[in-house]
């Protein structure tokens, strides 16, 4: 399993902060798994569909899309963050 959690604005406009999802062959990087998201349709392709900016990390570490994911991950999404 990995387990996904959402912050921020996604997690309001989701309405959830986490979930697990099965980890197989086609969830071996955090793009796999975002292009799952983004097949759910509605606010889960509006917010990680194409021209989007969401920030990931995997087990508490920043990383890429293409960057590997394993069994037991935590992958987490936010949106970019701004201050003054």
């Amino acid at each position: 399993m990995i387990n996904l959690r959402f912050f921020a604005r996604l997690r309001e406009e989701l309405q959830t902060g986490s979930e697990t999802m099965e980890y197989s062959s086609e969830t071996q990087t955090v793009e796999a798994v975002v292009a799952q998201l983004k097949s759910r349709g509605g606010s889960w392709s509006d917010l990680f569909g194409d021209g989007q900016t969401v920030l990931v990390a995997v087990n508490q570490e920043m990383c890429d899309r293409d960057s590997s994911i394993s069994d037991g991950d935590e992958v987490a999404f936010f949106p970019p963050v701004t201050g003054g």
